[in-house]
């Protein structure tokens, strides 16, 4: 009994949200909206699962916000600023036990503005993993990457870093945070994930850590349609086969609303039944007016040599 006991206590789902964000606050959420600080300046845009109640008070946010998005359409809208001199873009720092990084910013047509804030929790477990690998500069593989974050994160910690993302542009703002934060030597790769992921199959080359980020819907750099559930099992089955075997990590972290950290779960171990130090969870954003904002699940695990 104390052995089962014990087994349910290790696969407990976790709720983790970021501890070193000097330069992100989420004030407040609700009515399908967030009030959030990145450096300097106080944004609001939408948030779909933000269904409660504002916690503070419209004419507050009113008060505090600098820039507001507007929507056109489903995918895109305006950014209306209450100065309309204030730039559309600048920097903000990220710092925990380990690295720090700088990111640049910038206002987009579609409501995100460069970073995912909840992403640091992840951004941690990649650089004490890398921290604690015998491999004095482990590979560290980064899929879906967006505007590099996390490869900058497993370069800072000194991995040798390959960052994959189907669209130029990301990468190539991906390129500029990695000169604002003063590292160099990232690989960069503008490519279909899945493909990329098969081709080193094919080469033999392994990881010692792999960074899955995907989106729900997406697609690559020759047309190829990307669809969560449709391609993740086959994905992770390709995955796994290029993690280094004696010490490596995997972050698989899923934003679809139809994924549960238990989904994630299976597909882990359907793909490495033998899995070790396998954690899962939800991420979220803690709100200063005191509501916790859900922003995707995640699944993780590491061996260490």
């Amino acid at each position: 009994m104390e052995d089962k006991l014990t087994l349910a206590a290790n696969n407990d789902i976790q709720l983790l949200t970021p501890q070193y964000w000097e330069d992100y606050e989420l004030i407040d959420c609700g009515n399908f909206e967030k009030l959030e600080r990145f450096g300097d300046r106080i944004l609001i845009r939408p948030e779909p699962q933000a269904v409660w109640a504002k916690g503070l008070a419209e004419a507050e946010w009113l008060k505090r916000h600098d820039i507001r998005f507007r929507g056109r359409s489903a995918t895109s809208g305006d950014w209306i600023k209450k100065n309309p001199k204030l730039s559309d873009r600048w920097h903000i720092s990220y710092r925990n036990h380990d690295v720090a990084i700088k990111m640049r910013l910038g206002l987009t047509s579609f409501k995100h503005v460069g970073v995912f804030p909840e992403q640091a929790v992840n951004w941690d477990y990649i650089s004490g993993a890398i921290k604690s690998f015998r491999t004095p500069r482990p590979k560290v593989l980064n899929l879906f990457a967006y505007t590099g974050g996390a490869s900058l994160i497993a370069r800072a910690a000194g991995a040798v870093t390959t960052h994959v993302d189907s669209i130029k542009q990301v990468v190539t703002w991906a390129n500029e945070n990695q000169e604002l934060s003063g590292l160099s030597d990232t690989r960069w790769v503008v490519e279909d994930a899945l493909k990329f992921v098969k081709r080193e199959l094919k080469r033999g080359n392994q990881y010692h850590g792999i960074i899955l980020d995907p989106p729900a819907y997406g697609h690559g750099p020759k047309g190829e349609k990307w669809k969560l559930e449709d391609h993740i099992a086959e994905m992770m089955r390709d995955v796994v086969q290029l993690l280094d075997p004696q010490e490596h990590f995997l972050i698989l972290n899923t934003y679809s609303l139809g994924f549960s950290s238990v989904i994630v779960e299976n597909l882990i171990k359907a793909a490495l039944p033998d899995v070790q130090n396998l954690e899962t969870g939800e991420l979220y954003l803690q709100s200063t007016a005191g509501s916790k904002l859900p922003l995707g699940v995640f699944g993780k695990f590491k061996k260490l040599g």
